[in-house]
Parts: C-alpha cells; structure tokens; sequence
C-alpha cells in the first residue's frame, strides 16, 4: 500500500483487524520514558525504530504514538485524521501564541497560508536577491586573519538580518538579532523540557531557570512590538510580508486582528532566527569538519564565478554545494522532534489510534535510518546525485515537511543556505580552537554548544 493510493485513515481496515502498538522499554517509575527524552533524547528516538514503525510512549502519566518509519511519517503528514497539535506545539504557545500560521489548523491555516506564500513564490526570491548577497558577502567581510568567531553569533546574525530585510523590510541590525539570538536559545530549550515533563503549574514559580525563561519570553515579544510599531508609525507600505499582514483581512472580509499580526511576525522571526541560524552553524561545522567538501566547494564556485565574488544567481549551477547544505540537514536538521494529534479515531500502519490521541516523530531519527541510507553516519553530500538520490525511500529526508504544513520558505531557505556556504568556503579555512564545544545541544531545535573556529583566509590558488 502507498501512501498516495490508501493513506491511512479512518475505516481503512476492520477495527477488529487493528493492531495495539507495543511499549517502548526502558521506562522508570513515575516520569516514565520522559527520564530518557531528557538524558539523552536523540538516541532514545532514534532506537525506537527497532521496537517497530508505531511504538507507545509514556511521558509521566501520559500516552503518546512515536511514528518511525518514513512511510508512516509520511502519512501522519499527510493524512487529514491528524491536525498541529500535541505537547510540542502546547509547549511553543507562549512563543508562536494561537492565531499564528505555525499552530493554526483549518480554515485559518488557509487564510493564512495564502496571505503569506506570495512573498515565498520561486518568481518572488530573485527580489530578495541583492540582500542576501550584500548580507553572506558581510558576514565573511568582517572577520579578520586568524581571527576566533562565535558561530551562535554569526550565524543568527545573518538569518535575522536577511529575514527582516526581505520579509519585514526593516533596517534591524545586529544589537536586536542577538538579543533574539539569546531570547530563543533559552526559549527553545525551556520549551522542550515543559512538552517532555509537564510539570503545569510548577513552571509558574519564581525559580532562576523560570524567571530566565519568562525574560527571554518578554524580551522576544518585546522585540516583535518594536517591528510592528516602527512600522506603523513610518507610515510606509513597502511591498513586503509585514504590508501584507498589516492590510489581510479576515473570513468576513475585516482587518485581521493585532494578536493575529503578532503571532505572524513571530513565526517569520521564528523561522528565519532558528531554524536558518542553527542550519547555518551546522554548515560551518561542516566546513571545518570535513575541508575536504569546503575545497570541493571553492572549487566548485571557482569554476562558476572565474574568480568574481558568488553572486545569487549562481546558486542554480552551485549543484555540490547544494548537496552539502542537503546533507547537513539530514544529520542535523534543526527541527528534530514534531507532534500531531489525532482529531478521529483511526489508524495508522495497522495500528489503532484513539482519537484525541498525540503522536510524536522525529525527522532526525528518520533521516539518520539504516534502512534508508547506505553508511547511514557518514557526511557524503554525493548521495544526493541525482543517480542516487533515487535510492532514498519517499519522505526519508523532509527538512522542509509536506504536504499544507510544508515550510513556504523552502526555496527562499535554501538559496540563502546555498549562497551562504558558497561564500564561507571560498573565503575562508576553518578550524576549531580549544575551547569550542561542538557537541548538540537539544532544544526544540539542534545546534553546536558553543562552536568557535579559527578563520584562516584562503589564496586565489586554494
């Protein structure tokens, strides 16, 4: 069965016919398999494809349906049993609120969706184009020989900066994307330890890690009312995403309302900062890593460019560079971890799934699988050749997720990664110093500790 041809759904097979899914082991008393989600949570998704494709979890009292295998992920994806929903998206309310494209379902999702994809349509990117050169071509202008950099700095620094120049048209420059850098670090991984231990009102006490948390909220939502408000009162309607928000109107044809705005521009933010920062660090722990795939680049840009400076419209013909962006998502994907909530009893691979049910899957599990991926650790950026790349089972790698809920930046996402990495490897030799914690920290998201590396300049001959 494909899951284009009988996804799974309600009334697909006789209930009789349906399946309990098996408990996952290693649970301890009272948190249950929270314990492990919080020692060492990547390993434990990652292992429960060995207990079968639809496992049971137990997070202290509660249930929930971990999904492993791509075909079924794939399906959840897809399917219209499930909607956004579930601990994750319960743990980003008080980040992404409720009126936002992120948590929205339905109708609003809808609206929502078609207010925001003409800023993200292929004919629309080129628009973008000279900001993201001037912002990739900044950023490996600024660093000195053998200079040390933070790249947590760095690499929000440029995603933040090129979200709000494209999308929000906004001159916002570095003080304000590192405050969003070190408001959503905190805010990321305060998020994942409340979907994992719910622990309700004890997160309201005046604990150092929870007043930590509550400033970093404020300060982020602080930061969107700035934007919002700098805008208004200039009066101008550039032609951007924020103009657009800022005149959508609803199902009954009246403004949208401030939260809703609100809510948007949080999203965008979210986004651009996180998702595109942590890509961006991984990326440079890439080049440092593995300098044999940074000369290939360079010479790769060398061949395309004769020398001048990567522009954006070499992006297109950037094919291994392209694959090395690829292939650093699939082992380190910023988003690892997603839920879904089933909105009707119904199935899911043979499995009974109650309604009301929360499922649980990680595209970081999926993506690093053995039975997907021939040397299934290695970095090798050459799987993605189009010969090969066949090879790799349907919704194996989905950095971008599918269906109504995919990213409507992907072309947007990937051109700046591409560009970004272009410029990086034909600019510079990194290295890491002593000091530099490169290990992942989990969050919501993933991204290096602390990776701090030595720039060293590259000559015209390499």
């Amino acid at each position: 069965m494909t899951v284009e041809s009988a996804p799974p759904g309600t009334g697909s097979r006789p209930s009789s016919e349906l399946r309990e899914p098996p408990l996952a082991g290693g649970g301890v008393p009272v948190l249950r398999h929270a314990w492990r989600m919080v020692r060492d949570p990547l390993a434990f998704m990652s292992g429960l494809r060995d207990h079968g494709e639809v496992v049971r979890l137990r997070l202290g009292p509660k249930t929930l349906y971990a999904v492993t295998s791509p075909e079924l992920t794939g399906a959840l994806a897809l399917s219209t049993d499930f909607e956004i929903a579930g601990p994750l998206w319960e743990s980003l309310e008080e980040l992404l609120g409720k009126e936002g494209v992120a948590t929205a379902n339905g109708p609003r999702h809808r609206r929502q969706r078609r207010t925001m994809q003409p800023a993200f349509r292929l004919d629309a990117i080129p628009g973008y184009a000279s900001v993201m050169e001037e912002e990739a071509h900044a950023l490996t202008g600024r660093w000195q020989a053998g200079e040390i950099i933070d790249c947590t700095t760095e690499a929000f620094r440029i995603a933040v900066r090129v979200a709000a120049r494209c999308l929000l048209r906004g001159a916002y420059m570095d003080e304000r994307a590192e405050r969003l850098s070190a408001a959503l670090d905190t805010l990321f991984r305060g998020m994942y330890r409340r979907m994992v231990i719910p622990l309700g009102p004890l997160y309201r006490l005046p604990l150092p890690a929870n007043r930590r948390f509550n400033g970093a909220l404020a300060d982020f939502h602080l930061i969107v009312d700035e934007i919002v408000a700098e805008r208004r009162a200039s009066g101008q309607k550039p032609n951007d995403l924020l103009t657009a928000l800022l005149e959508a109107t609803d199902g009954n044809g009246d403004p949208i309302g401030e939260q809703e705005i609100h809510d948007q521009v949080v999203a965008i933010l979210t986004a651009g900062a996180e998702t595109v920062g942590s890509t961006i660090m991984w990326l440079l722990h890439v080049l440092a890593e593995h300098p044999e795939h940074a000369d290939k680049v360079r010479a790769e840009v060398e061949s395309v460019t004769a020398g001048r400076p990567v522009a954006f419209e070499d992006v297109r013909a950037l094919r291994h560079t392209n694959n090395v962006v690829i292939e650093a998502m699939r082992l380190r994907p910023a988003i690892w971890i997603l839920t879904r909530r089933a909105v009707a009893d119904t199935e899911l691979g043979g499995y009974r799934i109650p309604a009301g049910s929360d499922i649980v899957y990680s595209p970081y599990a999926v993506q690093r699988d053995p039975r997907s991926y021939t040397d299934h650790l290695r970095f090798d950026p050459d799987r993605w050749l189009p010969e090969r790349a066949k090879e790799v089972p349907k919704y194996a790698m989905t950095p971008f997720g599918v269906g109504n809920r995919k990213c409507p930046s992907d072309h947007f996402s990937m051109a700046l990664l591409t560009l970004v990495t272009a410029a990086l490897a034909t600019s510079y030799h990194f290295e890491q110093t002593p000091g530099s914690k490169d290990g992942t920290r989990v969050g919501i998201t993933l991204h290096p500790h602390d990776l701090r590396l030595r720039t060293t300049p590259r000559s015209r001959q390499g």
